[in-house]
């Protein structure tokens, strides 16, 4: 019997929750909802699943990094497949079985979203450990919801005859539906589509070779020329390229006579827009969704959220309102679909906004502008304990902490001149000022 791997697909930049989720730190890495991002959520859920080996992810070059620190942050047993562009879901996740083929082939795949919040994790694994079983069998078992509500930004699935097991064949997979059909499908026993799947490894690629044999043969060279650094296996580049930009939906879901679902009663949401974290967040008596540094006065239904300004509202209703240092957005609720479109100006004016915090954040390293002239940048640099940074040609000033370069250790107060660039780690936490002439 094979072990069991749960895949996280960790792509997408989130947009709808610009401004806190932008492409240099997307949705699945922020703590939007507790102390925890969705990611580590979601291997939190998976790994004390019985039989479950070790846990991949398939990502790009960018976003290895905060996958490694927050994986191993939970102690987590990994291995971070490194996409060399994104190609849709089918190419992404034929690697990944791929890869689970190659060391064990009769691996069963649980398929999982990064981003996705699920209220009760004990009837999570329940439903998984039904999927799991019903996919040793060569089911593609999908996780189907029971619906809360006639939501219109889902898929639906229309249940077929009961099957071995606990689940059900699929009838059909419907689009995302308009809110009178999205009542009809409900009154009809329809399931929410969320997305995430079991399999073995062998039985999807096996469907891939019908239907899609392109992106089943460039996955699989991928993952036999890639190359391994640690926890990281990056994709051969070339064979990569060859596999054809589709959903798993539309190369295999839509097309298989093996998929089946396995009904779920856990509390689920994508977290797609700012009203879905609204609904999954505590709430107090007014209804009213609050962190950082924020203070509401006679208000109702309100999400406020900064990690920047101290944020104060008074006497206002259904709101969100969203404070980065570098952006503040507000909206009603209910319009919180449109912030795509909002970002999608940014975008065609050429705002960096739209895609890159200001306060850029890699190895432990939060780096913060401060000003900027014609003669001088300056920012401030924030390292977590044990965090290696390259500091440029500079004046700096050390806040706070201590930092310890080759021969010199700059404790807080201290000054320096640095006349080329300077490899320091930071003992403590640590804080650095740091002027670059330009």
């Amino acid at each position: 019997m094979g072990a069991i791997y749960p895949v996280i697909l960790c792509g997408g930049s989130g947009t709808r929750l610009w401004p806190a989720s932008r492409a240099d730190r997307p949705k699945q890495f922020l703590k939007l909802i507790g102390d925890r991002s969705s990611f580590q959520d979601t291997i939190l859920r998976v790994m004390d699943l019985p039989g479950a080996d070790e846990i991949v992810v398939v990502t790009g070059k960018t976003m290895a990094e905060i996958v490694e620190r927050q994986a191993l942050e939970l102690g987590a047993n990994l291995t971070v497949i490194i996409e060399p562009e994104a190609r849709d879901s089918a190419p992404a996740i034929a690697a990944a079985a791929a890869y689970v083929q190659s060391v064990s082939p009769h691996g069963v795949m649980l398929m999982l979203a990064a981003d996705h919040h699920i209220g009760e994790p004990d009837m999570f694994r329940e439903a998984a450990l039904v999927a799991i079983e019903a996919a040793r069998t060569g089911l593609i078992v999908t996780f189907g919801v029971q619906p809360t509500s006639p939501a219109t930004g889902f898929g639906y699935i229309k249940p077929g005859d009961a099957l071995p097991g606990g689940v059900k064949a699929v009838a059909a997979f419907v689009e995302k539906p308009d809110l009178t059909a999205a009542q009809g499908y409900i009154d009809d026993g329809y399931y929410w589509n969320s997305g995430n799947f079991a399999f073995t490894a062998q039985t999807l690629l096996d469907e891939l070779a019908v239907f899609e044999p392109a992106i089943r043969e460039g996955a699989v060279e991928s993952v036999r020329d890639g190359r391994r650094d640690g926890v990281r296996l990056h994709l051969d580049r070339e064979a990569f390229a060859t596999t054809t930009k589709k959903s798993l939906d539309y190369a295999v879901m839509e097309r298989t006579n093996r998929a089946a679902v396995a009904p779920a009663a856990f509390t689920w949401s994508d977290l797609g827009a700012w009203d879905a974290i609204w609904e999954a967040s505590i709430r107090d008596a007014e209804g009213n969704a609050a962190s950082g540094d924020v203070h509401l006065i006679r208000s109702r239904g309100v999400l406020v959220r900064s990690t920047g300004p101290f944020v104060g509202a008074i006497g206002v209703e259904d709101l969100v309102i969203v404070a980065e240092q570098d952006a503040v957005l507000v909206c009603r609720r209910d319009n919180a679909q449109d912030v795509k479109t909002l970002v999608d100006v940014l975008k065609a004016s050429g705002r960096d906004i739209a895609h890159r915090h200001a306060i850029a954040i890699s190895g432990g390293v939060e780096r913060q502008p401060v000003t900027k002239s014609a003669r001088a940048e300056v920012q401030i640099w924030r390292m977590e304990a044990g965090a290696v940074a390259s500091l440029p040609s500079s004046s700096i000033q050390v806040l706070d902490g201590e930092l310890i370069a080759e021969g010199a250790t700059y404790a807080a107060g201290a000054r320096e001149d640095l006349h080329s660039p300077t490899l320091v780690r930071a003992t403590v936490i640590s804080a650095v000022l740091v002027t670059t002439w330009l």
